[in-house]
């Protein structure tokens, strides 16, 4: 369990939310991933999570990706 969370707390982002309203009890906005200097908008606080996970997933991969060609 502690080199599992020890490998989550390597891969870190960086994110600028813009919450541009907040209706039905709940936000709409704008996220930028700022590594990246990609932006989506977002309908939901679920839909913001739901974005940034998806961000941090494919950076973890990547990043395992790229350890795997320098170990072979």
């Amino acid at each position: 369990m502690k080199d599992f969370l020890e490998k989550r707390n390597k891969h870190r982002g960086t994110f600028i939310i813009k919450v541009e309203n907040n209706s039905n009890n709940t936000w709409q906005g704008e996220v930028v991933w700022a590594e990246e200097n990609r932006s989506e908008k977002f309908r939901s606080a679920l839909e913001l999570f739901k974005l940034m996970n998806g961000a941090m997933e494919s950076q973890c991969a990547q990043q395992d990706n790229n350890s795997e060609m320098r170990i072979g």
